[in-house]
């Protein structure tokens, strides 16, 4: 019968490709190009003729590119010309919630389900006079031009109105995630010596008034209810934000007041404290110049940005990737429609069964995602293929190999997106046209799912936050997997031999070493640090500044640069070999049984374990499948479950030509899922190592044998 389907599926895409060959043929304009034909082109080259580079988009050559806008040298006058432009345009828009209940589970938990309403938008001009509004109020609060003021809030449309007003009236803006811990919260409110906490009431209740944290003089609620002041500590006045908008609106702080400072292009727009996965969260101090160079950077590589684009907001903001991305949308008269992890999709866990997420109602055409988002949905959907039947699969697996081919050949499939990717399609709203991915490497396959089924372009980017979230984004007709793409226009990419790794820009066929980035969006480094500035960051004899990202990259014939290692995660075992923890992560992630791992090795052992966070489903089948019975947490901790996953690990890692020493010779299986409120992941999703060796201490241990 599979014989026969099989036949049959070949000679249903025979008669595809000859009926739609012509018309294609006939359509194409004479000097259109392939993707194929486009991804062959040299897109950046070094400009030194070393093969160390540094290396320039083959655009910026002669000069790196600073500003969007001759003139538009801070984040205030960018957003100004936007509203002057699109003032009655939608800007930024929220979901109605129309009522919220409690749902018992079936193992006795509650958890809270919403239904939500339609996106309720202001516009450029509206948004503007709320800024205009609130940071006049908080002037009258007594907020200093050039002293920080802090947000530690969820990502919605008040953060960024509070982040403009911030601009505008030239208060350094400190970002902390809303994810962080107690002494991690304490830490960056400490060191940046906030007079003024812009919040929500949740976070006021749940992180910082319980944690006695405040060490400050106002603290502004976003959340419009607010409990009476007595609850809160003497001496700090609590505010809500639409009180503080009254205050700003009122005639005698109406107009700017004399005394404001207007920004200029090197003054601090904010200090962002990165999620700390190597330690303790260092604030990132960048200037509007900064912003601006990174986000022209990111915007040279989205075409045709403009008012028909919707932009999707549910990542922190306080990470670099989320505030870029909007910043860009704003500078290009996009409109922000705001969502958050758990409202996102259909099956989201706050999204009451029947009725609609985030992403189905507001159909968005450009989303930013990390890598951890995006093999969920590679899983979960190939998990539904799984469960068709026969011919079904058969349909939807031949169509996915045809549309690999043809992309390959630098081919559409119009008919097979339309006839059998509509419904996965349909996952993300219908309409997404650019997907961009960062924060952490994509994998191939995951990557290769994204641009089939989505019908859309993966443009895969690397940045840090020291770099403005902008170093490299692959171009959206680039489909080859496994690369970051060229140097944006806004900074160059150098290669810096690393002796003790083994990577060297002479090395053949492709340069390699530590990617160092140098341009305008290269930040000034570390608030109060001056060690770990010496140690990151310099300035060459032209005045550039650059940062050493500690991360291994090659550079490739066309210029596109991959990444293959990161310095701080060789480890050399105990005979000598070198294992790159990151590589073996990368590699397993594309285990259906894995949802989540971390690689650990230890210099005086000889080989690799690993922690894994496994597939809840294809973990119960297993047991099944090997008559194994328990509950979650006994299915976890059973030797004979734990012995057939490495095994299914294994057959992975081989598959993938993993050497034997970097495949895990024992594991743990992790309960609980790794998110940012467990402190075992940023918000990125990064791992953080020193935290889950911590966590995993008494497996280590186990695992090594105690000695």
């Amino acid at each position: 019968t599979d014989l026969y389907w099989n036949v049959l599926m070949l000679l249903v895409v025979w008669l595809y490709s000859l009926i739609s060959y012509l018309p294609y043929l006939m359509l194409r304009s004479s000097d259109s190009q392939s993707f194929s034909e486009c991804s062959r082109r040299v897109k950046a080259r070094s400009i030194s003729g070393h093969p160390s580079g540094p290396y320039r988009d083959v655009r910026a050559l002669r000069a790196l590119t600073t500003c969007i806008q001759p003139g538009m040298n801070t984040l205030d006058r960018v957003f100004e010309s936007s509203v002057c432009r699109n003032p009655h345009l939608d800007c930024l828009g929220t979901r109605e919630l129309l009522s919220e209940e409690d749902e018992t589970q079936e193992d006795g938990r509650v958890f809270k389900k919403v239904i939500l309403g339609e996106y309720r938008w202001m516009s450029y001009d509206q948004v503007y006079k709320e800024v205009r509004a609130f940071g006049s109020g908080l002037a009258a609060l007594e907020q200093k031009p050039l002293k920080n003021i802090a947000i530690f809030c969820e990502t919605r449309a008040e953060w960024i109105i509070a982040a403009q007003a911030c601009f505008m009236y030239n208060f350094p803006l400190v970002t902390l995630y809303s994810t962080l811990g107690g002494p991690a919260i304490a830490h960056g409110l400490n060191e940046a010596e906030v007079s003024h906490i812009i919040t929500s009431k949740e976070l006021l209740e749940t992180k910082l008034k319980s944690r006695g944290t405040i060490n400050c003089l106002h603290i502004i609620v976003v959340d419009d209810k607010l409990k009476s002041g007595s609850e809160y500590p003497r001496g700090i006045s609590v505010h809500s934000m639409a009180a503080v908008k009254r205050l700003g609106a009122h005639p005698e702080n109406a107009d700017l007041p004399p005394s404001r400072r207007p920004p200029c292009a090197s003054d601090v727009a904010v200090i962002m404290y990165t999620s700390g996965s190597t330690g303790v969260p260092k604030g990132v101090m960048i200037s509007h110049s900064n912003i601006i160079a990174g986000i022209t950077g990111v915007a040279e590589r989205i075409p045709n940005l403009g008012e028909d684009d919707t932009y999707i907001g549910y990542l922190p903001l306080a990470h670099v990737l989320e505030l870029s991305a909007e910043m860009v949308c704003l500078a290009h008269g996009c409109r922000i429609g705001y969502s958050s992890p758990q409202t996102l999709a259909d099956q989201s866990t706050k999204i009451k069964k029947g009725s609609k997420g985030d992403i189905s109602v507001l159909r968005p055409t450009l989303m930013a995602a990390v890598p951890e988002i995006m093999d969920r949905i590679y899983k979960n959907v190939m998990l539904k293929v799984e469960e068709m039947s026969v011919f079904q699969r058969t349909l939807f697996l031949l169509a996915y190999n045809y549309k690999m081919e043809q992309l390959a050949m630098g081919y559409s499939t119009p008919l097979c997106d339309r006839l059998v990717f509509r419904k996965v399609r349909a996952l993300l709203g219908g309409r997404l046209r650019v997907l961009l991915s960062g924060g952490a490497p994509l994998s191939a396959a995951t990557q290769r799912f994204m641009n089939i089924c989505f019908c859309c372009p993966v443009g895969q980017g690397y940045g840090l936050t020291e770099t403005c979230g902008a170093g490299t984004i692959s171009q959206l007709w680039d489909y080859s997997t496994g690369r970051v793409g060229a140097p944006l226009v806004c900074c160059e990419v150098q290669l810096k031999d690393w002796i003790e790794g083994g990577y060297r820009s002479t090395d053949r066929p492709c340069p390699r070493g530590e990617i160092l980035v140098g341009g305008p969006n290269v930040t000034m480094g570390y608030y109060k640090n001056k060690e770990k500035n010496t140690e990151d960051f310099f300035v060459d004899k032209k005045g550039q500044r650059w940062f050493c990202t500690g991360d291994i990259g090659e550079f490739h014939g066309d210029g596109c640069l991959k990444i293959i290692d990161r310095k701080k995660d060789l480890v050399k075992l105990q005979a000598g070999e070198y294992v790159s923890l990151g590589k073996v992560e990368a590699v397993l992630k594309n285990c259906a049984l894995v949802d989540n791992i971390c690689a650990y090795a230890n210099s005086e052992e000889s080989y690799v374990i690993g922690f894994v966070v496994p597939n809840q489903k294809q973990l119960l089948a297993l047991a099944k499948r090997k008559c194994v019975r328990g509950l979650w947490e006994e299915l976890c901790n059973n030797p004979v479950i734990e012995e057939e996953v490495l095994k299914v690990i294994t057959e992975t890692a081989l598959t993938a030509q993993l050497e034997r020493f970097e495949i895990p010779q024992k594991i743990r299986l992790s309960v609980e899922p790794w998110t940012p409120e467990t402190g075992l992941v940023t918000d990125a999703f990064k791992l953080k190592r020193k935290e889950l060796k911590t966590h995993y201490q008494n497996d280590i241990e186990r695992m090594y044998g105690a000695k």
